[in-house]
């Protein structure tokens, strides 16, 4: 028996949807003789009766009914990948996913998006806020293709590029005793009330190595899961913090001051993908605008 083709597929279904040789020869704009022959080949060919014929109308033989299934099946596959070329080749209807951890969504990827709209004006874009927990899988499971990222870790699947670096800095409230402090020393602040994100995360961990280098104890009077509570909670008044520049990157921060450390501590950001995948045009593009808004945020730096 041969296998069919896709120009027998189509005829099949086209018999089958509208129930008459002519018909089938009008849906698809061709002579009836020419699909009535093939018809006839086809049924011959595979050694099975597709059709049974009753006045005039070509009507599905029980026997059959798998191979209609089948049929419909495949015409779906073929009109989805119609659809994906048609796609490809537009370009308008392409799509951009990737992530950022919390710390360089707000300011720094949401700058960068807006670069990416801006050449890509009719792009889709999905960006994402994951946790460190979510990274792997969404970067194995391929929902994304890259992820900006402020700490890295060793996974063998995943392959990290650094992008930029900056530092950690000490927020406080604006009318806050310290607040007009060209630097300030651990020590300085190790007495006051302390927000910020558990030292088992790795991000806090970061942020909780200007204590452990000056040798104190780093007790967080308020614990929080993202760097952007931590400034919603220092901007409303409960204490100080120690965070990485990137996250209060604003040009304007109103209710909150920004004072770099005395002994400063970098924190590098990467850009992470699964090992081995190649980014498209449009993630290549989101990367080095990532890069340029990090190198933009450091030059703008509000202590200079």
């Amino acid at each position: 028996m041969r296998d069919l083709t896709l120009r027998q597929v189509e005829v099949i279904r086209a018999v089958l949807m509208t129930g008459t040789i002519q018909g089938a020869a009008e849906f698809l704009n061709v002579s009836a003789p020419g699909i009535s022959r093939l018809v006839k080949h086809t049924e011959e060919s595979l050694g099975v009766r597709l059709f049974e014929r009753k006045g005039g109308l070509f009507v599905p033989a029980p026997e059959a009914a798998p191979v209609f299934e089948q049929v419909h099946q495949i015409h779906e596959k073929m009109a989805g990948l119609s659809f994906a070329l048609d796609r490809l080749k537009r370009g308008s209807e392409s799509q951009l996913a990737f992530a950022a951890m919390p710390s360089i969504a707000q300011f720094i990827a949401a700058r960068a998006a807006m670069q990416v709209r801006r050449r890509f004006p009719e792009l889709y874009i999905d960006l994402n806020v994951l946790k460190i927990e979510e990274t792997v899988d969404y970067l194995l499971l391929e929902r994304g293709e890259f992820v900006a990222a402020s700490y890295r870790f060793d996974h063998p699947s995943l392959d990290f590029r650094q992008v930029g670096a900056g530092e950690l800095v000490v927020i406080l409230p604006e009318d806050h005793r310290l607040a007009g402090a060209a630097r300030l020393a651990v020590r300085e602040i190790a007495d006051e009330p302390l927000i910020g994100v558990d030292a088992s995360d790795p991000y806090g961990e970061i942020t909780s190595r200007p204590f452990a280098a000056a040798g104190l104890p780093r007790r967080l009077s308020v614990k929080a899961r993202f760097a952007q509570t931590v400034v919603s909670l220092v901007r409303h008044g409960l204490g100080v913090a120690i965070i990485d520049e990137f996250s209060v990157a604003g040009a304007a921060m109103p209710g909150l001051a920004r004072v770099p450390l005395a002994a400063p501590v970098e924190i590098a950001i990467h850009v992470v993908r699964k090992a081995g995948r190649t980014l498209s045009s449009h993630a290549d593009y989101a990367v080095d605008r990532i890069r340029d808004e990090l190198r933009r945020a450091v030059a703008a730096r509000p202590w200079r």
